[in-house]
């Protein structure tokens, strides 16, 4: 009788969740440790955001259920800002507003995906991909882009890992754990492919703020693409709102309308608070977007050098997102008299113990050969993390 149900079965807990409890077990024992775990913008939500939020509450008109897709107007302006931003034109009755990107990518896999459809997912992915799949009963085609290529997958990989059960593909850019970001004439490629074989591409654009290249593309905006695209996105790292627990899919009406009814008997509708926020963070200020961006890109400049002088680890240079995602496979086998590093998951372990420093394991991101480092934290930190990171790899022979 104790036995949960065969989709709970096939999927494991977020690891990046799971590596964020261990460390903070280590920081309840008094151990100062460096957390780089878990993707979550270190500044506050901006302050005419929180504004937003409060008078909504002092005017007391938001205290009844929302639409389950969220309020006409908040997805208005998000309709407006792809057609403005993106070049996409949604309208209102393509979004369907959720609590995090997280939901919206579980609404569409549930909408989507009968048992025995495959998706094909861009590999490194983010964690929940994989599972998010499987709870759909479904099967994820995993396709690998390795660091010589900057991560990325190739639209000829995506046409060879196509099949007669091919349903969707899945994939992020600026991605999540890589920061890679695919030019447009990559995803242009990607698209043609797409069309052809009559598949649904999920783009989840959650980290589009996040982009140093000066360019963000849409492949909604491809020639074909709109009627078989669900953009995700969401507030949580462009507006430091991770808490606030808002995220959207764009989507053609008919996919809109199915994760409309998914959510509706799940959740129902987003906090009506939140939305409020929500609705000032897209039309209002976009300057504290733009500063806490400089910032991150000033991090990445520090972390990358410091990455570079370790001996042994090779990274790519990131265009967006906040993260590094190193290969530090050289010191597989390696030793310090007491333990051996056999993969990515002992390399965290050890740099949790030993340099008291969190990381994620690679593996969970689809490469058992890296970790994830996430620098959405202080240039202090960041400086005495790459420092103790370098120490304890140092006693490693």
């Amino acid at each position: 009788m104790n036995r949960l149900s065969n989709r709970i079965e096939a999927i494991e807990e977020s690891a990046t969740l799971a590596m964020a409890a261990k460390a903070r077990e280590f920081k309840n024992k008094g151990v100062d440790v460096v957390s780089l775990s878990l993707g979550e913008p270190d500044f506050k939500t901006p302050q005419h955001i929180c504004d937003a939020a409060k008078k909504a509450i002092d005017e007391g008109k938001y205290f009844a259920y929302p639409p389950v897709a969220g309020y006409q107007d908040l997805r208005e302006a998000l309709a407006a800002k792809y057609q403005k931003e993106n070049n996409v034109p949604y309208k209102a009755e393509n979004i369907v507003v959720s609590n995090g990107a997280k939901q919206s990518i579980a609404n569409a896999m549930l909408a989507l995906l009968n048992p025995g459809d495959e998706v094909v997912v861009f590999s490194p992915y983010w964690v929940s991909y994989d599972a998010l799949v499987r709870l759909a009963e479904a099967t994820p085609v995993m396709i690998k882009g390795g660091i010589e290529n900057d991560f990325k997958v190739t639209a000829q990989q995506l046409e060879k890992a196509i099949t007669s059960k091919t349903k969707a593909i899945i994939f992020s850019s600026p991605c999540n754990p890589t920061g890679t970001v695919f030019s447009k004439k990559e995803l242009e490629d990607i698209a043609k492919v797409v069309v052809k074989h009559n598949l649904i591409a999920i783009a989840d654009e959650i980290y589009e703020h996040i982009n140093f290249t000066g360019e963000q593309v849409s492949i909604a905006s491809f020639p074909g693409m709109f009627e078989r695209t669900i953009t995700v996105n969401g507030f949580a790292k462009g507006y430091a709102m991770t808490g606030w627990r808002v995220g959207y899919i764009a989507a053609p009406k008919w996919i809109a309308d199915g994760c409309n009814k998914v959510q509706g008997q799940i959740t129902s509708a987003n906090c009506s608070i939140a939305q409020r926020a929500a609705l000032a963070a897209i039309s209002g200020d976009q300057k504290p977007t733009a500063d806490m961006v400089a910032e991150y890109k000033k991090r990445r400049e520090i972390v990358y050098e410091l990455l570079k002088s370790i001996p042994g680890v090779k990274t790519n240079y990131p265009q967006g997102a906040f993260y590094f995602f190193p290969d530090v496979s050289s010191y597989f086998g390696k030793s310090d008299g007491t333990r051996t590093i056999k993969n990515a998951d002992d390399f965290a372990m050890f740099m949790l113990e030993t340099a008291h420093v969190s990381m994620v394991p690679g593996g969970a991101f689809g490469d058992e050969n890296c970790v994830r480092l996430s620098y959405a934290a202080s240039e202090k930190d960041l400086r005495e993390a790459m420092k103790r990171m370098r120490d304890a790899l140092a006693q490693l022979k």
